[in-house]
């Protein structure tokens, strides 16, 4: 230790002396396996084995090469104290970390430079590693993964083929193995489409229906096309202009050849199963709005040979359809589009094109560059005539066919049916279309709107004239199904998942090819399908306008790998591999199964070990428990895709029998983010933010004034602060502790360097209690602490407990700080501080500080880490208030206060406010006009 100054006293608490003892103890905790959670069978048992067990879980973190900035950790830190809590007073802990290693910046940082994208994310993953254990974060180590190991993703293609070789029974709910549908239909129990018994089939065709009945199933899908990327682009990586957001290449919808998996299947049981989850409702309601299940009618339309299906949630507007709408993509648009324009068509109509079949591919061309976020939202509508119509089976009458991009293929059937009157997208395509406008539902008085989609009289519409709008769907329904026009469905928003990406760096299939074309599973004993080594990690990209180019994956380079020789029960072939990887979403589906059991090689979870860490809970007050992890942590930003694809997957392998939880995660909780300022100059570009001063309310960055503003920390905006400098400057608990003192863990907050200091202060005035800065020796003494003392520390004992179980981390914090000065003021300049009274809260600090926690515990004289607790319990007696104090209002001001035994009536309470000094002079002799007692709380005097 540094030698002692006037200045700095040689044992006080400062950074250099809190990294020494964070290395210290980190050391230990790893020697000693303290957060090593044992299982109840496999390599990882122990017994005895607790039966208190808690499963904590952070949201699967990606390693990035710019490593962490000091927003990153607040989720991981918040978890560590939550965990380190419950570990302290007894439960077995499963707290641990793993890498969602495959996705796109590894492998567009090889294309550029040629390094293999496992070696980038290795080196990324030994950064992000070193960051967080400086944290002292309390991860059971053994429990470790990463997508990219064989032996991870060995398991994530087997559950690919568990999906694959099932099917959804829509009469049990539930998926079977494709086994069991393939005996169905060879015993004659279920029919074939063509109504042939199975045995008339060849076998090409029995394979034709099996297929069709898959979980997992190739279909010629509208997808993402980004030819300047050479790869289909997910949704969410396509910006609201149509471009990618990786590149700024245009992106282009077209039907492609793609894996789908059938999400769809689970729909309702995704919705209904919500109910069961311990989630922001927040975030149920996101889910919920993404599957979009909505009752309505599907009702069809005569187009001379055709029929045109459309889907719609008001089906009593029916009388109000004026005109028709394909989306671009859809099917009946190349059967329906006529050769020449009609002799009276309306110019307008027409996109200026000579002939319908050139306005419609003029038109297909254009819409297939916007996103669908933008085909959505934008209020300047196109389309363009397809020289066809149709007739509207309510009233017979024929009306024109549309094609326009704010229809999309992907919801409901690609085609609706137009109500311009009670819809205001069509209103807009109408009143721009000079299209006939029909009202059917009776605006109130005084409306002056365009399109009216309230309550309402059916009017315009025949028959349903008159009815409300509930009962004016339920007669249209009766007479289309009555009819043949139509019958009541229900309809979802929720699309089946694309599960398909043209890239090198992802897992590959299980699949391969034979001479027929048709996709072979491979035996379990063929797995892992490894990675080939490339020499080009890019796919073939094309000019970033060719709508037209088919992507080439990377993997179709190495031919070695795709063309291969296998013996699948009939010899020796020839087969080819499939080149494609799986997304990234993949392996972050079962995580959460496989840090249960991380070094099993025989199963990809023991059925024991998933029910004692995730299984479902005896129901409690007719509650139903879905099992699942005990608590889940992570952004906002994965409400809708990572977490329904996760609960699809776990519900697939329950149905199966494979897992006893039929939900991964019983409880969410979703961390705020921090906030920084950042500095623009006068061109409008960011300056490095620590390099900026403030003078006179104004910034400077070098001299030159510049402009603040606010918003997420990141490298773009120039405000990055990492951990690792935080913990430099003062140490891993300093950080730790400011991080969670900011506030609420679910709310964003700002971050100001400068308000850290506070938190190490606390840090060294707590140290100051234990430890003479002078000597290095404690200084704790055996005196017996007051009542008063002792009430000070069970009622924060009370609080910290409850705070630290709730996740209020901020609140704890500060009944630490306040006991703190109060010890500090009665015993700073003592000889000791009592025992009694400094022990409770070296021990209540310890999920939020744990180095120095350890150390001070050590200092105190115990041998044993605090790993495992204890942690401090409450003394009743102490929690008890011998008094109250009541403030006392006069006509709504608090005038006075009181002090009164805690157990005094309501007349006493009103007696003792009465004499008062302050409130006799202001009743100046009268008498009150009221007096209110709220009991423990105040006193209201009216005059």
């Amino acid at each position: 230790m540094s030698e002692a100054t006037e200045e700095t006293p040689g044992h006080r608490y400062t950074a250099e002396v809190a990294g020494r003892i964070e290395l210290r103890w980190q050391n230990y905790w790893a020697d000693h396996g303290s957060y090593h959670a044992p299982n109840p069978v496999g390599p990882l048992a122990e017994t005895p084995l607790p039966s208190d067990k808690l499963f904590v879980q952070d949201m699967f973190p990606y390693p990035s090469g710019s490593g962490l900035h000091v927003g990153h950790p607040l989720g991981f830190i918040g978890t560590d104290v939550y965990a380190r809590y419950h570990r302290m007073i007894g439960r077995n802990v499963l707290h641990t970390m793993g890498f969602d290693a495959f996705g796109l910046p590894a492998e567009q940082y090889a294309v550029q430079t040629g390094q293999h994208p496992r070696k980038t994310t290795e080196e990324n993953i030994e950064t992000y590693l070193r960051q967080i254990r400086r944290l002292g974060l309390g991860h059971d180590e053994r429990r470790r993964i990463a997508t990219i190991d064989p032996e991870y993703y060995k398991w994530t293609q087997w559950i690919f083929l568990q999906i694959y070789n099932a099917w959804y029974d829509e009469k049990q709910g539930k998926a079977r193995p494709i086994v069991e549908l393939e005996k169905e239909y060879a015993q004659d129990e279920r029919r074939t489409p063509d109504g042939r018994g199975w045995g008339e089939l060849t076998v090409a065709e029995q394979r034709e229906i099996i297929d069709s009945h898959r979980l997992v199933y190739i279909s010629d899908a509208p997808v993402n096309w980004a030819p300047g990327l050479g790869t289909v682009v997910a949704n969410e990586e396509v910006t609201a202009d149509g471009r990618s957001d990786r590149g700024n290449f245009p992106v282009f919808r077209k039907n492609l050849r793609q894996w789908m998996m059938r999400i769809t299947a689970y729909a309702d049981r995704l919705l209904d199963d919500l109910e069961l989850l311990d989630w922001p409702e927040k975030v149920k309601a996101m889910q919920r709005n993404w599957i979009g299940r909505s009752r309505g009618a599907r009702v069809s339309f005569a187009a001379g040979e055709e029929r045109i299906e459309v889907f719609t949630t008001r089906p009593d507007t029916l009388f109000g359809a004026t005109y028709l709408v394909l989306a671009p993509e859809h099917p009946l648009v190349d059967r329906l589009t006529a050769a020449a324009w009609p002799s009276d068509v309306d110019e307008a109509w027409t996109g200026g094109a000579a002939t319908p079949v050139e306005a419609v591919e003029a038109y297909r061309l254009a819409a297939s560059r916007k996103s669908e976020l933008d085909r959505q939202e934008s209020r300047d509508k196109t389309g363009v005539f397809i020289g066809a119509t149709a007739v509207n089976p309510a009233n017979g009458k024929e009306i024109p066919v549309f094609v326009a991009d704010y229809v999309l293929m992907g919801y409901g059937t690609g085609a609706i049916m137009a109500v311009p009157a009670q819809d205001q997208r069509d209103w807009d395509f109408a009143t721009k279309f000079g299209l006939e406008i029909i009202r059917t539902v009776q605006p109130p008085d005084g409306f002056d709107g365009e399109a009216y989609t309230g309550e309402g009289p059916a009017i315009n519409s025949g028959f349903l004239d008159g009815m409300d709008v509930e009962e004016a769907k339920k007669a249209i329904i009766d007479w289309l199904e009555e009819h043949g026009h139509g019958e009541g469905t229900t309809q979802y928003k929720l699309r089946d998942w694309l599960f398909a990406r043209q890239r090198y760096w992802g897992e590959p299939f299980p699949i391969v090819y034979g001479d027929d074309g048709r996709p072979i599973p491979l035996p379990e004993s063929e797995l892992p399908v490894v990675l080939p080594e490339v020499d080009d990690y890019s796919p073939q990209t094309f000019d970033p306008d060719d709508a037209d180019s088919e992507p080439s994956p990377p993997l179709a380079k190495a031919t070695d790998w795709v063309n291969v020789t296998l013996d699948l029960g009939d010899g020796p072939k020839q087969y080819r591999r499939d080149t494609n990887v799986m997304p990234q979403w993949a392996g972050s589906c079962w995580y959460q199964l496989r840090y249960i059991d991380p070094t099993n090689s025989e199963r990809f979870v023991d059925p024991e070990n998933e029910r004692y860490w995730m299984g479902p809970r005896p129901a409690e007050h007719g509650v139903t428990d879905p099992g699942g992890l005990d608590l889940y942590v992570g952004g906002v930003e994965h409400a809708v895709l990572h977490l329904l694809y996760a609960r699809f997957w776990q519900k697939v392998l329950y149905d199966l029998g494979h897992v006893s939880a039929k939900e991964p995660y019983r409880r969410l909780y979703n961390q705020g983010y921090i906030q920084a300022f950042a500095y623009k100059d006068s061109r409008g570009v960011y300056v490095a933010a620590e390099e900026v001063e403030e003078k006179d309310g104004k910034f400077f960055f070098h001299g030159e004034e510049v402009t603040q503003e606010y918003g997420k920390m990141g490298k773009s905006l120039k405000n990055v602060v990492t951990p690792d400098q935080m913990a430099a400057d003062y140490g891993a608990d300093t950080f730790r502790f400011y991080e969670m003192a900011m506030g609420p863990l679910d709310l964003s907050r700002p971050w100001a360097t400068k308000d850290v200091v506070g938190s190490h202060r606390f840090l060294q005035r707590l140290w100051r209690l234990v430890v003479d800065e002078r000597t290095g020796e404690p200084r704790v003494s055996s005196a017996e602490p007051t009542t008063e003392d002792r009430r000070q520390l069970h009622k924060t004992i009370a609080g910290v407990r409850e705070d630290y179980a709730e996740m209020r981390f901020n609140t704890a914090g500060a009944k630490l700080i306040e006991l703190n000065n109060h010890l500090t003021k009665v015993y700073g300049s003592a000889e000791g501080t009592p025992r009694e009274l400094v022990e409770p809260l070296v021990l209540m600090l310890a999920p939020l500080c744990p180095h120095i926690a350890e150390e001070l515990w050590q200092r105190l004289g115990h041998t044993d880490s605090l790993v495992h607790g204890p942690f401090p319990v409450a003394d009743e007696q102490y929690l008890v208030e011998d008094t109250v104090e009541y403030p006392i209002q006069v006509n709504g001001k608090v005038r006075a206060r009181i002090t009164v035994a805690a157990d005094a009536g309501k007349d006493a309470v009103q007696s003792a406010a009465l004499a008062d000094e302050k409130i006799v002079a202001l009743l100046d002799g009268g008498e009150p006009r009221k007096v209110i007692v709220v009991p423990g709380r105040l006193v209201n005097v009216v005059v």
